[in-house]
């Protein structure tokens, strides 16, 4: 009951920022074409559901990779560091998977329980990327403000661990993951890494993350990401989270989406905002049609949310 009743919060603030303008002088990008992926496509996709499932348990949990099922799963990984006390900071990891020949970095996402996380969603200012974080990124991209602090709040100490990772284990392979607020950290952590460590391999799945930045200027922090990594967005269903904030407030989605539709079918929607009717902008197209519910999965049987 608690965590529904922090669900129905989160979904009231965000009402009232959907709603605080007319979307009908933003223009929607055109309709792209969708396919819908096969079942081996689907099953390629469980490892890291469970990795970003992972990043809501405890860093003693994730450290000694003793967290239920969300470890078992990948059962040949192997810890580096974790961090984050579940509030402040939300929760991360980091670690390396042998089958994959990748470091993963995994980040907590929302916990609906725990109010500060809820704040910082729920926050809509903008501001530069840090430039003792990103040194040389011009000041016009920008990140939303509560999204851009959870990254910072941590963003040094997983950075410390994936070089450790990379040098102990002999890879140039990073793999984000992270649902939710975790999602947009672990996209404002693609950047952050394409910085700090050049030359790395980049691969970024997040599920039901908000929208974390669009145009500023000449500049879109989501076109700046793209450029540095293989990126996939997974959004369930009727979930009102990834339609948020809303595209009039001149935010903006990474590309990459894959739709989980009613059917539980997982279709491909190219590019970064894609209209189509199976993907979600379509599928919600406004907070009304949608379901908080949806949020939390799950997500070829994997669920998010506390551990």
């Amino acid at each position: 009951m608690a965590v529904l009743t922090s669900l129905l919060l989160l979904f009231a603030q965000f009402a009232i920022v959907a709603f605080a303008a007319p979307v009908a002088n933003h223009t929607l990008e055109a309709r792209q074409s969708v396919s819908t992926l096969t079942t081996a496509q689907v099953a390629g996709y469980k490892t890291y559901s469970w990795y970003a499932s992972a990043a809501y348990c405890s860093p003693a949990s994730t450290l000694a990779w003793n967290c239920g099922t969300r470890c078992s799963s990948n059962p040949r990984f192997v810890p580096i560091a974790s961090g984050g006390n579940g509030v402040s900071v939300q929760y991360w990891y980091v670690g390396y998977d042998p089958a994959l020949s990748s470091i993963i970095v995994g980040y907590q996402g929302t916990d609906p329980t725990k109010i500060l996380p809820l704040v910082t969603d729920a926050k809509l200012d903008f501001e530069p990327l840090r430039p003792a974080l990103f040194p040389g990124v011009s000041s016009s991209v920008q990140t939303h403000n509560g999204f851009g602090d959870a990254h910072a709040a941590s963003a040094t100490a997983v950075l410390s661990a994936v070089r450790t990772g990379l040098s102990r284990y002999g890879i140039n392979r990073v793999t984000l993951t992270g649902h939710s607020l975790g999602g947009a950290i672990a996209i404002i952590a693609t950047a952050y890494f394409s910085i700090q460590i050049p030359g790395v391999t980049l691969r970024t799945i997040t599920y039901g993350s908000p929208r974390v930045r669009g145009q500023v200027g000449n500049q879109a922090f989501v076109d700046y990401v793209n450029a540095r990594s293989v990126m996939n967005r997974i959004n369930n269903k009727d979930d009102i989270v990834p339609i948020l904030p809303g595209r009039f407030l001149n935010y903006g989605h990474t590309e990459g989406e894959i739709h989980i539709i009613n059917s539980n079918a997982w279709v491909s929607c190219p590019g970064q905002d894609n209209t189509n009717a199976q993907c979600t902008i379509g599928y919600v197209p406004n907070i009304a049609e949608g379901s908080i519910l949806d949020h939390l999965g799950p997500f070829d049987g994997v669920s998010m949310g506390s551990c």
